[in-house]
């Protein structure tokens, strides 16, 4: 993780300084390419020692990787650095420690919201706490909190158990009893991590968007997308949809 910090933080100075589009695309693809290795290493290894054993072939000896807690949102973090400061949206931090702020804010590093560097820039050095958001922060914090423990949790039991129940045993009750726990379970789980993350980013002087607007009032699938994780769904818009040619 030091490692990946340093080199972004340098990548980042070298794109501000180059201005190339060269430097650009190693930063992301490095990125990407350790987010893959560390997501996805033990699973490709899995499968070709199946292949192996099943060809009565000697298995390989690969040591198994620890994925990094929160290394997608991490990434997300990375290169949206690298990119907001080669469109010049924001510019490079000559703090080593500012960087590393940004790369590892902790608050949102598990579940989001993703945070884009612009939008935080110049939080990272100048911020202030005033006793109106430490009261914001904690009550956020707490109705995160209680959707999580006192919502989510309490329908997942019943969206688990009746997941698991042998299809000939499963009624259209059970079934629909179901899908409305699940449905409760998903959006106040998200939802709940991400109101405690941005009650904690407030705590500590730092604004971070909102990522769910009741998206289960929404109009239309497009209306659900814009309410759904919408740091997430506007991150690959931004950073990835429109630069390959959308609109």
């Amino acid at each position: 993780m030091l490692a990946s910090i340093a080199f972004n933080y340098w990548m980042a100075i070298a794109v501000a300084m180059r201005g190339s589009r060269a430097w650009l695309a190693f930063a992301v693809a490095t990125n990407l390419i350790v987010l893959g290795i560390f997501k996805y290493a033990n699973f490709f290894a899995d499968n070709v020692n199946t292949l192996l054993l099943a060809l009565h072939a000697q298995p390989l000896v690969v040591p198994r990787l620890l994925l990094p807690i929160g290394i997608s949102f991490f990434t997300f973090h990375a290169i949206s650095y690298v990119v907001d400061v080669y469109r010049r949206d924001a510019t490079a931090q000559k703090s080593p420690v500012h960087a590393a702020l940004y790369l590892l804010l902790f608050p949102q590093l598990i579940a989001g919201p993703i945070i884009r560097y612009r939008d935080i820039a110049d939080q990272l050095a100048r911020r202030t706490v005033t006793i109106n958001d430490l009261a914001y922060g904690i009550r956020r914090f707490v109705i995160g909190l209680a959707k999580k423990v006192l919502i989510a949790n309490v329908v997942a039991g019943p969206a688990d158990r009746i997941f698991a129940m042998p299809f000939a045993q499963l009624s259209i009750g059970h079934a629909w009893l179901g899908l409305v726990c699940y449905t409760l379970q998903i959006y106040f789980d998200f939802s709940g991590y991400s109101d405690m993350a941005i009650g904690l980013g407030r705590m500590f002087g730092f604004r971070f968007p909102e990522n769910f607007r009741w998206p289960y009032i929404a109009a239309s699938v497009q209306d659900f997308w814009r309410r759904w994780h919408i740091s997430l769904s506007t991150w690959f818009r931004d950073y990835l949809y429109v630069p390959l040619g959308g609109n």
